[in-house]
């Protein structure tokens, strides 16, 4: 699995192309992000959030169930642990089979990140496990997101080259949990990452971002885009949709079949946004 990711991370680094990665916090999400891949020919990353294993009390079952999927679905589906700050989370992944984990020190000084990624590489590479990293904090969280905090291409390709890791997630205008598209990215500054980094480029907090601005960070060099936010407000709509007609529904099935569907269809579409 990790071979095979590498390769394909590598032809869309290539090819000017990126792959969505998507957060799941319940089944219904996962479900809908592998259909909509399937829905679509095309690969995906199912994300697991620390703050989503957080929300079901622990990492196994959701993980589990998300692998299953994963090896039973029609195209390839990489399971990822997203924003891990807890190492013991990483170690429990490893255990369970998980081949992907962006490890988030982001808000520790220069040193202290390089010094704890490169021991969290350290042992996923010797698991089979791809590693994304962070330089500064991602914005919405009070970090490199934020307004007008960018991530410099030298200082990005030494911690690369300090810590090891797979891809990098770098600070170029957008910002997580965003509830608009208007986030302008600076693409000048992509290909200058691009350029000076070796490994493939994640955007995080790519809900804010509109669909023309995705094309533009894909094509100066962003290979993972990372989408939550966007999913979580395409199925409470529909859900919203489903009960504000018929207000004496209680069957869950009923209402999160629809938002199902609706992640699902949108998880497609933004799927061929960034393939093309």
């Amino acid at each position: 699995m990790t071979a095979e990711w590498t390769t394909l991370l590598g032809e869309l680094r290539a090819e000017r192309r990126a792959v969505g990665a998507f957060n799941a916090i319940m089944i219904e999400h996962a479900e809908a992000i592998v259909a909509g891949a399937e829905h679509s020919g095309l690969p995906v990353i199912l994300q697991i959030s620390q703050n989503a294993v957080r929300y079901h009390g622990s990492l196994a079952p959701f993980a589990r169930a998300c692998l299953q999927m994963a090896a039973d679905a029609a195209v390839p589906v990489l399971v990822h642990l997203d924003h891990v700050e807890d190492e013991e989370l990483v170690d429990e992944g490893l255990r369970l089979g998980i081949t992907s984990v962006m490890f988030d020190a982001s808000t520790l000084d220069y040193a202290d990140n390089v010094a704890r990624t490169r021991a969290v590489v350290e042992r996923c590479h010797a698991g089979g496990c791809l590693v994304e990293a962070e330089l500064g904090e991602v914005g919405g969280k009070d970090g490199a997101h934020a307004p007008g905090v960018r991530t410099d291409p030298r200082e990005a390709a030494e911690f690369v080259a300090a810590t090891g890791v797979d891809s990098l997630a770098v600070a170029v205008g957008s910002s997580h949990a965003m509830t608009d598209r208007s986030a302008v990215l600076d693409e000048a500054l992509i290909a200058e990452l691009a350029a000076a980094v070796p490994v493939p480029l994640v955007l995080h907090g790519s809900s804010g971002v509109t669909d023309d601005g995705l094309r533009g960070a894909v094509g100066a060099g962003i290979v993972k885009v990372n989408i939550g936010t966007r999913l979580n407000q395409v199925l409470t709509q529909a859900v919203r949709a489903v009960l504000g007609e018929r207000e004496q529904l209680t069957d869950p099935r009923r209402y999160l079949a629809p938002g199902r569907d609706a992640v699902r269809d949108e998880v497609a579409r933004m799927l061929t946004v960034l393939a093309k």
